[in-house]
């Protein structure tokens, strides 16, 4: 079978997956009564279902053992893999598993959020020492590529990967927000894998798109069910290990960023808001409204407008990463993602107004 069409399947699976999983999701935990309620922090006005990401965790796992087992792992000269990538790819999958356990617990428990943090900690330096998943080279201004020795790695990978795990939930604030934004970031990821002949990491992000795009029709504005604490940690820390093992690994300044880039818009906001809670003298853990969804929802913009408009955004940054890895038509792209965003603006300048 040709490659492209095991990442095809990949998608699909996970998407036909989700779609069939998703209302038994929810009749479960309506009748067990493990929903989210409303406060003053939230938007939404009634009791939600909060366990959507078992779904998502369900169709991309499913459809990444299925490939596996059809032997669609393969390298880019048609060999199976060799032991340390797959080790990686391993370290990913079941890395993100104990992730998305970790986010269940929380759903069902109400973990404490310095307990959630260690353990997402002790997973990440596992992935680490034992599958091989770090981050081998930074890009430093002015002293361009750098390979990081030894222990250096490890707290790098570490806040890398429990930094987006975070940066995912964070932005799960409006309906479909945090399933669309990972949705095409998985597809970004998935095309800038082949090009750069990452094949397996590639299968890994179009399971993954396939799994959070399909959620989206349960989960868009007005949503039927939300994903969790478990489904946000599970796609955050799955898009950061498919950039640490299939992108960061390569020694090209233009490979190293491109994580970065594509994950752009959740870095910016965790990073916007973890400063200006510090400046304010606020705990970073503490839940509030500075995220960028909160402030466009208080400029005038409508619960759907807001997350088109980050979608929009996400899109931009993804095209800027296509141009930017070289691939052919990415300028075309670029281009176009832009043209978007700025007609997608205007129309935001006029609600604001």
């Amino acid at each position: 079978m040709p490659q492209h069409l095991y990442h095809l399947f990949a998608f699909l699976i996970s998407a036909a997956i989700v779609l069939i999983t998703t209302p038994w999701v929810k009749e479960l935990g309506l009748r067990s009564g493990r929903v989210d309620i409303p406060n003053d922090r939230k938007v939404h006005d009634r009791p939600m279902v909060r366990l959507g990401g078992v779904s998502i965790f369900l169709g991309t796992l499913m459809a990444l053992l299925l490939i596996w087992k059809l032997g669609g792992f393969i390298d880019t000269d048609g060999r199976y893999l060799d032991p340390a990538t797959e080790y990686e790819i391993w370290g990913v999958t079941i890395g993100g598993l104990l992730f998305f356990l970790i986010g269940f617990a929380d759903d069902l428990f109400n973990l404490s959020a310095i307990t959630r943090l260690l353990l997402q900690m002790l997973v990440a330096s596992v992935a680490w020492s034992v599958c091989g998943v770090s981050i081998d080279f930074l890009t430093i201004p002015f002293l361009g590529l750098v390979e990081l020795p030894g222990l250096v790695s490890l707290p790098v990978t570490v806040i890398w990967l429990v930094g987006m795990a975070n940066a995912i939930n964070w932005i799960d604030g409006l309906d479909g927000l945090a399933a669309g934004v990972s949705g095409i970031a998985a597809v970004v990821l998935l095309v800038v894998s082949l090009f750069m002949e990452q094949p397996a990491a590639a299968l890994i992000a179009a399971a993954l798109a396939g799994g959070a795009l399909g959620f989206l029709r349960y989960n868009f504005n007005p949503a039927q069910i939300f994903m969790g604490d478990g489904g946000s940690y599970y796609l955050g820390f799955t898009l950061a290990g498919v950039g640490a093992i299939g992108l960061v690994k390569s020694t090209a300044v233009t490979a190293v960023l491109l994580p970065y880039i594509i994950l752009a818009v959740p870095i910016f906001d965790m990073s916007a808001v973890i400063v200006d809670r510090l400046r304010n003298g606020i705990s970073p853990f503490a839940a509030d409204k500075r995220h960028l969804h909160h402030r466009l929802l208080n400029a005038g913009l409508s619960h759907r407008f807001t997350v088109l408009f980050i979608y929009a955004l996400t899109l931009w940054v993804g095209g800027l990463a296509l141009a930017f890895a070289g691939l052919p038509s990415g300028q075309a792209y670029a281009l176009a993602a832009t043209s978007l965003l700025g007609y997608v603006a205007w129309k935001a300048w006029n609600y604001a107004r």
